[in-house]
């Protein structure tokens, strides 16, 4: 049984741009493509992973669009260096890939939101290997402890 997730206590930053900042093209479609910096703190005990994705609602899709999920993150790790790492499971990003898809909004649709969403999960679930953002989130629904968002922006 999970308790209800805790506001407050979970954060995620990222020393490439600023909550509601622009994303620097590097980390972009139009760069590098490799993924943002992203640290955190307020892990809360109990902890037994975390889990990231990154979603644009502002796609003109159905659903919007998955830029990256990442989840079997240890509670003891502090942040993903920039470009990734090893010490996790990389999911299904929008495409159907595994790994991050850099934000890359069609030319003259205006403002993007991208949510780097950090969650904390108590007790199991097992995940499994090339999980969807839906999937995942169906999965962990009632296993959140905490959760924490970074939005950052970015425009063509």
């Amino acid at each position: 049984m999970s308790s209800q997730p805790k506001l407050g206590t979970l954060s995620i930053s990222s020393k490439a741009f600023e909550q509601h900042g622009k994303i620097p093209t590097q980390y972009t479609g139009d760069g590098e493509n490799k993924s943002p910096p992203l640290e955190w703190k307020g892990v809360p005990e109990g902890t037994r992973q975390l889990v990231l994705t990154c979603f644009d609602p502002d796609a003109p899709m159905p659903n919007g669009f998955t830029h990256w999920v990442v989840y079997g993150i240890t509670p003891e790790a502090n942040g993903i260096p920039e470009g990734g790492g090893a010490n996790f499971v990389q999911g299904l990003n929008g495409i159907g890939k595994q790994g991050y898809l850099g934000p890359a909004p069609p030319q003259g649709h205006g403002l993007h939101h991208y949510y780097f969403w950090l969650y904390a999960l108590g007790e199991g679930p097992e995940l499994k290997p090339n999980m969807t953002r839906e999937g995942l989130l169906e999965a962990i629904s009632k296993r959140v402890t905490a959760q924490a968002r970074l939005v950052g922006t970015y425009e063509r």
